[in-house]
């Protein structure tokens, strides 16, 4: 039987991670946007359902229950786009749950989620509903505009809603062209932060959420080690038996303490990172400047925290990080903003959350590099304010990318969670 991928123009190969300086001036010459698209599709278009922006609609000697494909959504501003990829059902149903939209983390794009989708496929096949995934904008391949905060260094609360609004204006903006009365949101670290900013601004609009190793919740400032983004290995081990499970004390105590051995061996270094960070530059900036040689130092990253992927994913993860890197820096400025060094939030989600009235769902890996007592104090708050659907799990074998560690746990959990009806009277977090 004939399939989608089938009638498109093939796609070449991810090239090989550049291991010389040679190869990495290759692959930084070829970085632009038709570089860029081509990388995003190609992790795409493992789905079978998958057809590119502007190509035919499927015949019915290859539909599927669900029709995947990617988009430019306009927004107010003529200049201002956001990315977005959906899985649509061919037959919605009339009493199907809102929609669930993914949103990814700092400097990430849609493309993280790709070994996620084919569950969610099959979720939206089976419920009659949409799922999306959504490039915030000035990431990923969303549009890459001026990023500017008015607010004075002092300001900080000025600072803080200033940066949010510059993500959660769009992403409203964006709900109102693909005209969604609410949704659920699934957002990883700083995509679940600002999921949480999004929901307090808008609460009607938003059914649930769902957090991946959300970024600033706690208050303690030395609760995390955002540097073991760029030392640790991809957790490996993860099996078909693996299953998210409650987040007990013992665990979080177990995860607490590895994280407290590692920021006791941080290096002298993190001073002159502070200082960078404070002045408001961003990593991937510090990674351009390097310029001829920024692919091979992203292929130091991305062969290391992907190379469990396999051979043929982790080149094919590395060629499009390497292409959102390497364009224009926009949304990623945000960061000094919203979070000082060491991604301690400067207005911390545990002091807000509790006025959120929905189901809310936090999620860390075993071995997470994010503080999970954060999300612990913040179901205890939620409880304490009258709100019962506050739950938090553990994925096991898996780090702060949950959903690319151990994908199979995280894919039962997350259909599992979209599923679920509210229940006021529960939380999923052992004392």
């Amino acid at each position: 039987m004939m399939t989608a991928s089938d009638a498109f123009i093939p796609l070449p190969p991810a090239r090989e991670i550049p291991s010389t300086f040679v190869a990495s001036v290759k692959s930084w010459w070829a970085a632009g946007e038709k570089e860029s698209a081509a990388s995003e599709e190609r992790l795409l278009r493992k789905l079978p359902y998958f057809r590119p922006a502007g190509s035919q609609p499927p015949t019915p000697d290859y539909a599927h229950d669900v029709v995947a494909q990617s988009s430019r959504i306009e927004l107010d501003d003529p200049k201002h786009f956001l990315n977005t990829f959906a899985i649509t059902p061919t037959k919605p149903a009339a009493d199907a749950p809102p929609p669930a939209v993914m949103l990814h983390g700092y400097g990430a794009g849609l493309g993280f989620f790709f070994q996620n989708f084919p569950a969610l496929g099959r979720w939206a096949g089976k419920r009659g509903a949409s799922v999306y995934a959504v490039d915030w904008l000035g990431m990923g391949r969303s549009a890459r505009v001026p990023f500017h905060v008015k607010a004075k260094r002092e300001d900080i609360d000025g600072r803080v809603r200033e940066a949010e609004s510059f993500f959660i204006d769009s992403l409203e903006q964006w709900r109102q062209k693909m005209g969604l009365e609410s949704m659920t949101l699934i957002g990883h670290s700083l995509g679940g932060y600002l999921s949480v900013a999004y929901a307090l601004r808008y609460p009607t609009r938003v059914n649930k959420l769902i957090l991946l190793s959300p970024a600033g919740v706690p208050h303690d400032r030395n609760s995390t080690v955002p540097s073991r983004e760029l030392t640790d290995e991809q957790a490996t081990g993860a099996s078909s038996a693996d299953h998210a499970e409650p987040a007990s004390s013992r665990k979080v105590e177990e995860l607490k303490a590895s994280q407290e051995e590692a920021q006791r061996q941080e290096s002298r270094s993190r001073k002159v990172f502070t200082y960078l960070w404070e002045q408001g530059w961003s990593p991937f900036q510090v990674v351009r400047s390097t310029v001829f040689w920024s692919p091979m130092l992203i292929g130091k990253y991305s062969s290391r925290r992907f190379i469990g992927l396999g051979d043929e994913d982790t080149r094919a993860m590395h060629h499009y990080i390497t292409n959102i890197t390497l364009a224009k820096g926009s949304g990623e400025y945000c960061i000094s903003h919203l979070l000082a060094p060491g991604a301690h939030a400067r207005r911390p989600l545990v002091d807000r959350i509790s006025a959120l009235k929905i189901p809310i769902t936090f999620v860390y890996g075993d071995h997470d590099w994010m503080d999970p007592e954060g999300g612990k104090e913040s179901v205890e708050r939620l409880r304490q304010a009258g709100n019962g659907n506050g739950r938090m799990y553990m994925i096991p074998h898996a780090g702060h990318h949950v959903y690319l560690d151990n994908p199979k746990a995280m894919n039962d959990l997350l259909v599992k969670e979209l599923d679920r009806a509210a229940d006021p009277s529960r939380t999923s977090y052992s004392p």
